[in-house]
């Protein structure tokens, strides 16, 4: 695009201004540091020209939105046809509490629902299970049977709105509990839209919230994979996160690289159990984290999805266009957020979300001023929602698409984070695939370094987080923090002992049974595991089978 002599051009003016312009001011004026990097600790050049992209291609590197490679956004209109679907995380207490937060989000304006489970659930306990004592609704909603699942969405259109769960080793179940619910109700699997977390080969990697070793972990993926492709044609069945892969530590590029590659063992899991690409492709989702730094953020995004749309048609053979689209979620950073001045993170809330926007996410969840110091309060959550509204609203960034692109910054970043990506593929092929690299523990120390050099950087004060180590203020806590309902968990015990007295116990043995034979052969278990789900069986009951048959992972130790 750019002509070798005006490049070279540009490079003899650009020689002429540092020592003409620039030595001038910096002689009487230093900047302020003597290196300046992005969150995740590259180094930002001090200007960015033409010749920083001189093998840039409009054609190759950006085409047209809706048109591969999808640089620019995946729909032709983008935003100006329709705006990101607006998904807080909510989940806290029992399925009656929860499901009050819901109808209060949609009243305020939330277009989609997002579930947060608590720790029992996640880790497929039922919450008069001995393993969940204490853990009750603390970081999310208690689902322990298809009775509560009922209650969760009782009065919701769940044949309208999409959900999105965010569960992965009981994934199956809880989907299984989702689909049941929605049947008694009337409402057929084929209207259902939403999306199931279901990556655990993050949950290995970051999460740390497993149920069974990789190989059967992979096998249920699978299963749901060909079960959707066959039934819910409106639901995604995984979520390839990298969300939580950057709250542990990693860097912006690792969460690129590592989420990608977790992709694409997925996609040859598939695969390898025979099944055609673009039956299942269309329905892949991914999650990402947005953190503070704008620009980073913005071409993580860009080059993740021409990485995607790259190794769909030509590593994997796509066909379908759609199989070469990288949907994802966003949610804004967690970990950036301050139990000090809360009111700040807003502010970073804020810059964050547009990040995710400019960056051309499908839907968006705004963190709550509040959660650093509990779950969010609903006028926290109003704040969080309404931050979004005022970006698709008020702000115009939703009128054009990708309109970063050309920036000679936005497009060199784009172009280092790809290529440092595809650097990242070659060491976890080199060590023979993304379990193996798992069980070597190679994601867990990359991600360990990278956390202690940024932890250092704050404590060493190169580092600046306004409220903490820099503008520190001694003043009492001046929002309303959320209390939830201590009769609660005596209500969920309650519930559960009746479900387990009033259904009939010897059609849920036969079912456990059946789903217990068939974990034994090579049969898809989603069909098994909802006609348990249908009979009442508990998320613990149902994952008892499942351990007892192909037992449980334990994580190697890590040096």
């Amino acid at each position: 695009m750019f002509e070798p002599t005006k490049l070279k051009e540009i490079k003899r003016e650009r020689e002429r201004w540092e020592q003409t312009t620039l030595k001038t001011t910096l002689d009487k004026n230093p900047e302020r540091q003597e290196t300046f990097i992005t969150t995740s600790g590259a180094p930002v050049e001090r200007l960015y020209t033409p010749a920083d992209i001189p093998n840039f291609d409009y054609e190759r590197d950006l085409g047209f939105p809706g048109e591969y490679p999808f640089t620019r956004g995946i729909h032709p209109t983008m935003y100006r046809g329709r705006l990101w679907t607006m998904r807080m995380f909510a989940g806290f207490g029992t399925a009656e509490e929860t499901n009050a937060r819901y109808k209060y989000l949609l009243e305020h304006g939330e277009t989609g629902l997002s579930v947060a489970f608590d720790f029992p659930t996640l880790y497929g306990y039922d919450t008069d299970d001995p393993e969940a004592e204490g853990e009750f609704g603390k970081c999310g909603v208690a689902v322990s049977s298809l009775a509560d699942m009922e209650i969760l969405f009782d009065g919701i259109p769940v044949d309208e709105i999409t959900t999105s769960m965010t569960i992965n080793g009981p994934a199956a179940v809880i989907w299984a509990f989702y689909i049941a619910a929605a049947e008694k109700r009337g409402i057929p699997m084929q209207k259902l839209g939403g999306t199931i977390q279901n990556d655990i080969l993050k949950e290995y990697i970051a999460q740390k919230s497993w149920l069974l070793p990789p190989e059967p972990s992979m096998r249920l993926i699978v299963d749901t994979f060909e079960f959707g492709a066959k039934y819910l044609p409106r639901w995604n069945t995984i979520s390839i996160s990298g969300y939580h892969i950057r709250e542990a530590g990693a860097t912006a590029v690792q969460e690129l690289a590592f989420t990608l590659a977790d992709g694409m063992a997925y996609v040859q899991a598939a695969i390898d159990r025979g099944l055609d690409v673009d039956t299942f492709a269309p329905r892949l989702s991914f999650f990402f984290n947005a953190h503070n730094d704008l620009f980073e953020e913005v071409a993580k995004y860009r080059a993740a999805r021409r990485i995607w749309a790259r190794e769909m048609k030509e590593r994997f053979g796509a066909k379908n266009p759609r199989s070469w689209w990288m949907r994802f979620h966003t949610q804004t950073a967690g970990c950036s957020l301050t139990a000090q001045q809360p009111e700040n993170n807003v502010v970073r809330t804020t810059i964050q979300a547009l990040a995710a926007v400019l960056g051309g996410t499908q839907s968006l969840h705004t963190n709550s001023m509040d959660e650093a110091l509990a779950l969010p309060s609903e006028y926290a959550v109003r704040v969080a929602l309404r931050t979004q509204q005022i970006l698709a609203y008020e702000s115009g960034v939703a009128n054009t698409i990708d309109p970063l692109a050309g920036s000679y910054y936005v497009e060199a970043l784009t172009n280092r984070m790809e290529a440092e990506a595809y650097r990242y593929f070659e060491k976890i092929d080199a060590l023979g695939g993304v379990i193996p690299a798992i069980q070597a523990g190679f994601f867990q120390r990359e991600i360990a370094e990278s956390a202690y050099r940024y932890q250092q950087e704050i404590d060493q004060r190169k580092r600046i987080v306004v409220g903490v180590n820099e503008y520190v203020l001694d003043e009492p806590l001046r929002i309303p923090l959320l209390r939830t309902d201590p009769e609660g968990e005596r209500r969920q015990r309650e519930r559960l002992a009746r479900v387990r007295r009033e259904r009939d116990n010897a059609l849920l043995q036969r079912r456990l049974e059946a789903l217990r034979a068939a974990c034994k052969s090579n049969e898809n278990l989603m069909p098994y595991i909802l006609d348990a789900a249908r009979a009442y069986g508990t998320l613990g009951e149902i994952c008892r089978v499942l351990r007892s048959v192909f037992g449980e992972y334990r994580e190697p130790t890590i040096l």
